[in-house]
């Protein structure tokens, strides 16, 4: 199940972000629109950080952030390459992607593609 809290100030965010996930507990900004899809990309980052034992998540999320910042030369493009992000992304509207999602399925979207936001 997951928590979700709205507030009126979300921490961490920009104008242009309506949720975010802090060590399994959903944000989202007070009067945004959340749709059930959004909801479903939170619900993988969960996943992804559970099994990576939520420290580990964050500090992997900076580093690949800051590496793909490098080659991206903009922090929305280096946000949106990310694998966490490419994976909860791909897959958001599936409503069923969890329950046959495997451990660490994260790890396929690594590859840079030429695809991106």
């Amino acid at each position: 199940m997951a928590r979700v809290r709205y507030w009126r100030k979300v921490p961490f965010m920009g104008k242009d972000f309506i949720a975010i996930n802090l060590f399994g507990l959903i944000v989202v900004r007070k009067g945004a629109f959340f749709p059930a899809s959004s909801l479903n990309h939170e619900k993988i980052h969960t996943a992804q950080q559970r099994e990576m034992l939520f420290v580990f998540f964050y500090v992997w999320y900076v580093l690949e952030w800051l590496t793909r910042l490098i080659f991206c030369f903009s922090a929305k493009k280096a946000y949106f390459a990310i694998s966490f992000e490419r994976e909860a992304y791909a897959n958001e509207y599936d409503e069923g992607y969890l329950k046959g999602r495997k451990h660490f399925s994260w790890l396929r979207y690594l590859k840079v593609t030429g695809k991106s936001k």
